[in-house]
């Protein structure tokens, strides 16, 4: 797509979110001193902030620290279903963990539905808090329509409410569907903004741009220090809800092992035809995700998938059009205000982590790898990660531990992940690229060759010149530009930074080196 059908169409040409474009957030100081408190929370998302309302409102003294801006990461850039339906699931967890944990898996995404329910209606705020039907469908006659059909039954076995569909509302010709009646969607920065007030009414302390470091002292009281180990922050308690754990328990936890990251892509349109409610996933690949949203008084359809590997993407804006392609079929897409993209942590076993950090460190506590669904497993881990804190019995800390390590699947996966981080490590140093500096355009990005070696070049809208080693500062991958959202990615762990190198995800701490394209 050229740059003047993409304007006309009001594609922008930067990547926003309309979370992030709609709310007008509170901005905070840099942690500046060594300070003291009950509980350290570390990532400002949806689990930071829901995890430090409960601790504040039990009474505990929290602070809550983020490495950029409180919810710039995943939660200000997610789809924002609020529900239990997570794709085809729990036949897998069947399968994998037996039907009484499956069922709790349910349980607890119900659990927190109805909980960001409650606090909605509690406090009487607009979020676009809207009752939807979720369906999950598939246009394949075969080999995914038996699947669904296994998962179909997985919610009868589990007593779980759903309806098996040979149509759906959208004029889709599926082959295929199970509905989860009852489930909802909403404004989720306008949901958090509300939280963090309330936070901060109960003495809650809020740093941004405050980078935490990847060690701790776990003798005694636990202390962790800022990225260049200026500030410490002494706590009895801290919490990892940073996306990747701030904290690997001195290397016993593997979670760089245990982890790996896709990228998904989404759209709000406003299509020409009427979009007829609910919520929509296909389980086909690629996958198509698509919800309504109201937005200055008409009715936008989020539309969102092309999921892929971080940083495993030849062009990136051609997920952009793939989906722009689908909406207009389906839809019509007359009006595109806002684009976006985000990345995802998925576990082993594709169940959360969420409690101690290693089974002999549980003063250190992590949340991650929600495999996409972070506005309900967030809000189910804060309740459990405060109830352990508080030392309260919460039915769900078995089924979420960090601790298991399930042989099926999970061996089989973490010997492909480390082969693959290998090959991405070794493949990445001998790669070799033809491009060269002079012939960048403006606004273009590319792996080049500098001095023998290999780097990394952007040229901006005044033609200004970038350049870094493309070397990741995490753990030595090589990064790959992402031309969709001007970025280099690394395809290991997932760390991003921005054109220039500066870090925008971790688990990198530290910038991209920069290069002097001139010499």
């Amino acid at each position: 797509m050229n740059e003047q059908v993409r304007m006309e169409q009001g594609l922008q040409q930067y990547p926003e979110s309309l979370w992030r474009a709609t709310t007008e957030l509170p901005s905070f100081p840099r942690l500046a001193e060594d300070i003291e408190t009950d509980v350290a929370v570390v990532g400002a998302g949806i689990t930071g902030i829901t995890t430090a309302y409960l601790l504040a409102k039990a009474g505990k003294k929290v602070v809550l620290l983020d490495a950029g801006r409180i919810l710039d990461g995943t939660t200000g850039f997610t789809t924002a279903k609020v529900t239990a339906q997570h794709g085809m699931i729990y036949h897998e967890l069947i399968q994998h963990f037996g039907e009484e944990k499956a069922r709790l898996y349910y349980d607890a995404n119900i659990e927190a539905m109805n909980f960001i329910g409650n606090q909605i209606g509690e406090w009487g705020i607009d979020c676009g808090w809207e009752q939807e039907d979720a369906y999950i469908y598939t246009l394949d006659e075969q080999n995914m329509r038996s699947k669904l059909e296994d998962e179909f039954k997985a919610y009868e076995k589990l007593d779980i409410p759903g309806e098996w569909l040979e149509s759906i509302p959208l004029p889709i010709p599926v082959r295929g569907a199970i509905k989860m009646p009852g489930q909802h969607r909403f404004h989720p920065l306008a949901y958090l903004k509300r939280m963090v007030e309330e936070f901060l009414k109960m003495g809650g302390v809020i740093y941004e741009n405050t980078a935490i470091g990847d060690e701790a002292e776990t003798e005694g009281p636990i202390t962790i220090k800022t990225q260049r180990g200026n500030h410490s922050i002494t706590c009895q308690f801290a919490v990892s809800a940073s996306h990747f754990p701030f904290y690997d328990g001195m290397g016993k936890g593997f979670y760089f092992t245990r982890l790996h990251i896709e990228r998904s892509y989404a759209l709000a349109v406003k299509p020409d035809k009427a979009y007829p409610g609910g919520m929509y996933l296909s389980v086909d690949n690629p996958t198509r995700s698509l919800r309504s949203v109201s937005y200055n008084g008409e009715d936008l359809v989020i539309v969102g998938g092309e999921n892929h590997p971080t940083g495993k993407s030849e062009c990136t804006h051609s997920h952009y059009e793939n989906l722009e392609k689908f909406a207009g079929e389906l839809l019509g897409a007359r009006h595109i205000p806002f684009r976006w993209s985000t990345q995802d942590l998925i576990t082993l076993d594709k169940l959360p982590y969420i409690g101690p950090i290693t089974s002999k460190q549980d003063r250190i506590l992590v949340a991650t790898g929600y495999r996409k669904w972070g506005m309900t497993n967030s809000a189910a881990a804060a309740k459990i990660i405060t109830d352990q804190i508080l030392g309260k019995d919460n039915p769900y800390t078995e089924l979420y531990t960090p601790s298991r390590f399930n042989a099926d699947p999970a061996l089989k996966t973490f010997i492909v992940q480390n082969a693959g981080v290998a090959k991405e490590f070794i493949s990445g140093k001998v790669d070799m690229t033809n491009s060269n500096i002079e012939e960048l355009q403006v606004g273009e990005g590319a792996v080049v060759r500098h001095n023998g070696q290999r780097a990394g070049a952007y040229k901006d809208e005044q033609g200004n010149l970038y350049l870094v080693d493309t070397t990741c500062t995490h753990l030595g991958c090589e990064t790959e530009w992402n031309e969709g959202e001007r970025s280099w990615d690394c395809p290991c762990h997932g760390s991003r930074y921005r054109y220039d190198g500066e870090v925008l995800e971790g688990p990198a701490i530290d910038p991209l080196k920069k290069l002097d394209p001139y010499e």
